[in-house]
């Protein structure tokens, strides 16, 4: 799958629509290929990005956990620590 989709589930406060989205269109091109899709591909592309937005948020709605919420700025510390090692 693609790296640049990130986990949007169980954390506070939870994912917003923008998120969402821009997981959905890492997704769709993907999925396509296209980075950015020509004029004759341009519509279809984008209902594809809202098809898969709704239904990701149908999805991060339904979820149910009893682990506790994670926080986005210990998980952003956690993934710049491990990019430290990484790379350095």
């Amino acid at each position: 799958m693609c790296r640049n989709i990130k986990t949007l589930f169980n954390f506070e406060p939870p994912a917003t629509d923008d998120e969402i989205r821009a997981a959905s269109v890492q997704f769709v091109r993907k999925l396509s290929g296209f980075t950015k899709p020509s004029r004759a591909n341009e519509a279809v592309f984008e209902q594809a990005v809202l098809d898969v937005a709704e239904i990701a948020s149908h999805l991060l709605n339904s979820l149910v956990t009893n682990a506790p919420s994670r926080n986005r700025e210990a998980e952003a510390a956690k993934a710049r620590e491990r990019n430290a090692r990484r790379f350095a």
